[in-house]
């Protein structure tokens, strides 16, 4: 039985990797599908990357104003490294405050 399981994954994967390269020879021209695909690696990124951000914490709350903090200082074009330190000292201050 674990044998199926594999084999139907490995289809799967197989499948969905190479089905597009077969079935679109012709360059894509629509915008549409183009804006499609250029936000596919961002919004999969962010998918697995909010919840971790949201329930690292001892506290939800310390988490999302980590997160808020961090999208103001990256809407400012501040750089990573202090947009990850201030997020940091975010999350302490808040943790003691709500200890």
């Amino acid at each position: 039985m674990i044998y199926l399981y594999i084999f139907s994954m490995a289809l799967v994967t197989y499948l969905i990797r190479v089905l597009p390269l077969t079935l679109i020879r012709k360059e894509i021209t629509s915008t549409l599908i183009k804006s499609f695909l250029y936000y596919v690696p961002y919004v999969t990124l962010a998918v697995m990357t909010f919840p971790a951000i949201v329930f690292a914490t001892s506290s939800i709350w310390s988490g999302i104003a980590a997160l808020v903090v961090a999208i103001v200082l990256s809407w400012y074009e501040r750089s990573l490294f202090q947009v990850a330190m201030i997020s940091c000292v975010v999350v302490y201050l808040m943790e003691m405050i709500l200890v």
